[in-house]
């Protein structure tokens, strides 16, 4: 099996653009934090608070949001997610107090709630079952572009036009995305039918411990991600003793290009190890824990001398996680297929946000007394947990088989 670019890679590639936008958006609060801290008088716990309430939000609605893109199809379930936060992006820009900012990123979370289900729905119904590999090294920079987009934006429009402005412009690129994704959808026909009766009932699905397993390792991988998704202009502003521009033009965009890399490094490995034979799930393991052990460095961020240096240690962990996080990504469509794609990947967006909407304040108040170094202590070991976690679930005894995708679940020829 060769990887050959098809049409359908096209109208993939196009849907992906909505998730770089979806980040983009998600991530501008990040990149004005000190900004809108010193204008609303926020501590860093309180900062934590608006990343808490996103969270809540997103983990809340994910499930039904993915429950509800597999019952009424691709298009049209991503068309209403992408007006929506859209709409709350712009919003935000003229929000002028703390409860209207924090009621734009509560309707942030409810649009945004589809960035994983989507995707998984799209790459399950667009690609081939052995093609998944590579898909998640696509889909890794789609997110990347976006969250490296986010503080070069601020630094460019912030100092000139303030906050406000980078929230409006960014909001209305979702307004652009949809007319664009259907002009696509009715030219380059899917694999797979958008709306198809799933084949394995819910209540079944709930009791397969593989797609907790799954969803526990996506959240704990995802803690570490969450920490430099949102902390990254922080840290450079509290630790270094940077402005918010010198930490955004010079440092805190480039981490995230490392994950890039490390999307293609991890879907690259699958798909190598897949040609030769090995099972899909085997070779996505094998590929997670070839890289996972690298994230222990990360708890050396903090005592890196240079500010250079701390963002290129900061890019690696960006690398290795992000390897984790396109071969967790696509294990449930390995396991269950495209028509339980977006509810099983919701799940592993639900999980992630709770777990997120737990930590960020907590976070902001270890940050507040005693600095990043526990922090990065502690984060740099979750990944490895997930990962355990979900080896123990896959290989436990009694794990029912569900559905079988050939040259997934079993092994795809060269």
């Amino acid at each position: 099996m060769r990887f050959r670019f098809q049409l359908r890679w096209l109208a993939v590639g196009i849907f992906l653009v909505a998730g770089t936008i979806n980040f983009l958006d998600r991530q501008l609060l990040a990149a004005v934090a000190p900004s809108l801290k010193a204008e609303l008088h926020l501590t860093n716990a309180q900062y934590g608070g608006l990343i808490s309430a996103y969270s809540v939000v997103y983990a809340i609605v994910a499930p039904g949001v993915g429950l509800f893109v597999d019952r009424v199809g691709l298009n049209a379930g991503m068309s209403l997610a992408v007006f929506l936060w859209s709409i709350a992006g712009v919003a935000t820009g003229f929000s002028s107090t703390f409860r209207g900012l924090l009621a734009c990123r509560m309707g942030l979370a409810v649009g945004e709630s589809t960035g994983n289900s989507g995707p998984g729905k799209a790459t399950a119904m667009y690609l081939d079952p052995g093609e998944l590999a590579i898909a998640g090294g696509f889909g890794a920079t789609s997110i990347t572009l976006g969250t490296m987009a986010a503080p070069l934006v601020a630094a460019a429009l912030a100092p000139h036009y303030g906050w406000r402005s980078v929230f409006i412009l960014c909001g209305g690129l979702g307004f652009l995305w949809i007319p664009l994704w259907w002009f696509t959808a009715r030219r380059i026909p899917p694999r797979v039918e958008s709306v198809t009766a799933p084949s394995i009932p819910l209540g079944t699905l709930l009791r397969d411990r593989r797609l907790w397993g799954v969803t526990l390792a996506y959240a704990l991988v995802y803690c570490l991600y969450s920490l430099w998704a949102n902390w990254t202009t922080v840290y450079f502003v509290h630790e270094r003793h940077l402005t918010q521009l010198e930490a955004n033009q010079h440092f805190a965009w480039f981490p995230p290009a490392f994950a890039i890399v490390g999307g293609f490094f991890g879907g690259g490995l699958a798909f190598r190890l897949i040609r030769r034979g090995m099972g899909g799930m085997e070779a996505r393991m094998r590929a997670c824990w070839l890289t996972a052990p690298m994230l222990l460095a990360t708890a050396a961020v903090p005592i890196i001398p240079s500010s250079a240096m701390a963002a290129v240690a900061i890019g690696v962990s960006f690398l290795c996680l992000q390897s984790l996080i396109c071969n967790i990504h696509v294990l449930p469509v390995d396991l269950y297929g495209a028509p339980r794609a977006a509810f099983t990947n919701s799940l592993s967006s639900s999980a992630s946000y709770t777990l997120q909407a737990l930590i960020s304040p907590l976070i902001g108040w270890v940050v507040d007394r005693f600095g990043f170094g526990p922090v990065c202590v502690i984060a740099s070991v979750l990944p490895l947990l997930g990962l355990w976690a979900l080896q123990v679930s896959l290989s436990a005894k009694g794990s029912q088989k569900l559905v079988h995708h050939p040259g997934v679940l079993g092994s795809i020829p060269p």
